[in-house]
């Protein structure tokens, strides 16, 4: 049975050489990293909603009293 140590390391320079055009061309196709407050909405908008029997079918909180906000 081989061990891992008798393996030689994977050197990421050595190994797997890129050029400074591969370099511009992944981060050209990465594509924005996060998105706006706006365009999360946008993309939840695209979803359709759960029909209202969804929620009331949920169990919500128990206690003994409704909370109320005291002034």
């Amino acid at each position: 049975m081989r061990r891992s140590k008798d393996f030689p390391e994977l050197d990421l320079e050595r190994d797997l050489p890129t050029t400074a055009e591969d370099v511009a061309a992944l981060r050209r196709l990465r594509g924005p990293s996060r998105l706006t407050f706006g365009e999360y909405l946008r993309f939840l908008s695209e979803f359709p909603s759960p029909p209202a029997e969804a929620f009331r079918a949920r169990r919500g909180p128990r206690g003994e009293r409704p909370f109320t906000l005291d002034p």
